[in-house]
C-alpha cells in the first residue's frame, strides 16, 4: 500500500454528532489528548445527565470535562470547550 488513506468517511449531513463522536475521539488521540466519553446508567435512570466528556493532556494546557442528558448535548459542549481551548476540531 502506498500514501496515506483518509480514514475519515464522509460524514452524513442530516446525522447528529453522535455519529462523529468515534471519529473526534480518534482524531484528538492523534493530537496527543487523552480524552473518553462515558454513559452513567444509574443517573440515566434518574434522568440527570449521564454522559461524560473528559480530556487532558496534549496541547490542552488543562483538563477538562463536559456534561450532558444526551450525547448529543454532551458532546456540543464539549466541542465548544475544546475550540476555545485552541483545538480546531474538523468536525
Amino acid at each position: 500500500m502506498t500514501g496515506e488513506q483518509d480514514r475519515r468517511p464522509m460524514i452524513d449531513q442530516d446525522g447528529g454528532i453522535e455519529d462523529v463522536t468515534l471519529l473526534i475521539l480518534e482524531w484528538l488521540g492523534e493530537q496527543g489528548v487523552n480524552a473518553m466519553i462515558r454513559v452513567d446508567a444509574e443517573r440515566a435512570a434518574d434522568n440527570a445527565r449521564a454522559w461524560t466528556f473528559a480530556a487532558s493532556g496534549g496541547p490542552l494546557e488543562h483538563g477538562m470535562r463536559a456534561d450532558g442528558r444526551t450525547v448529543q448535548q454532551c458532546m456540543s459542549t464539549a466541542l465548544s470547550q475544546l475550540r476555545e481551548a485552541g483545538l480546531s476540531v474538523p468536525f
